[in-house]
């Protein structure tokens, strides 16, 4: 349901030379070959040099240069739920289209969705648990249906009597209204965007639109993902790699650099 796809990306019209791999054909500079372009604009003889593109972006992350991101932008197209959208819009950084309700009728175009049970936790405001009381589980998924039943009603009825749609959508439940939104940025503001949302502090729904955002990114930058998983090792004093208690899996440093904007 929470989902986020690349459906445009910056396209340079600059072509690299021909190489011995394309067997003398030419090709056009990928995305992520054009921001170590524009990053050699004070080397203009290296610039064509695509070989070590990789190597350029870790030492550029490494260095907090973030400038030569900001020449890549990127659109999403992003599924989710309208109080969902509302922290997503938050992010004034990037610009947005949003589905309409004012012109479009959001019960047939987009429809609505159920929202699992999960407790909060008193601990922490911004936290909610997870719960395995089927019970309350199944009750919270009865009264959202009588719920959207309804909304869907009233709406209806409203629209049936001449009610703008701009009026009757006031009946509609944000948080069970779907809508559908393009959100457009830099590369530098995508990667800011999910440091900052992908962390245990944001709400499930919201999180899981920022890894997929990040899941599609790395399809086109993968010299990030060591940006997002690095791979730097914990020691404790005997020498001995830290392994955690769960998977047994090696642990892994961030370094400092990680949650840098």
């Amino acid at each position: 349901m929470n989902d986020a796809k690349i459906i445009a990306i910056t396209q340079p019209t600059i072509t690299l030379p021909p190489s011995d791999e394309l067997f003398g054909q030419i090709r056009p500079m990928t995305a992520e070959e054009f921001i170590c372009y524009t990053a050699r604009v004070s080397n203009p003889s290296n610039q064509m040099n695509t070989e070590t593109a990789p190597k350029l972006l870790k030492y550029l992350i490494r260095n907090r240069h973030w400038s030569p991101f900001e020449q890549v932008s990127i659109t999403m197209d992003i599924t989710t739920t309208r109080d969902i959208a509302h922290q997503i819009v938050r992010h004034r950084s990037f610009s947005f289209q949003e589905f309409s309700q004012r012109y479009a009728d959001p019960t047939k175009d987009m429809g609505f969705v159920t929202r699992e049970a999960r407790l909060q936790d008193h601990k922490n405001r911004q936290n909610s648990i997870e719960t395995d009381d089927e019970k309350l589980a199944n009750d919270w998924l009865d009264k959202q249906a009588a719920n959207m039943g309804v909304a869907q009603n009233a709406y209806e009825w409203a629209i049936r009597n001449g009610i703008a749609k701009e009026q009757a959508r006031a009946v509609l439940p944000e948080g069970l209204t779907k809508t559908r939104l393009y959100m457009s940025g830099t590369l530098r503001s995508w990667i800011h965007y999910i440091d900052v949302r992908a962390e245990e502090g944001t709400q499930k729904e919201h999180r899981e639109i920022a890894l997929a955002a990040q899941n599609e990114i790395l399809k086109h930058f993968p010299s990030l993902n060591e940006y997002w998983f690095p791979k730097v090792e914990i020691r404790d004093y005997t020498g001995t790699k830290k392994r955690c208690e769960h998977c047994f899996a090696p642990i892994e440093k961030k370094p400092w650099w990680r949650f840098w904007s």
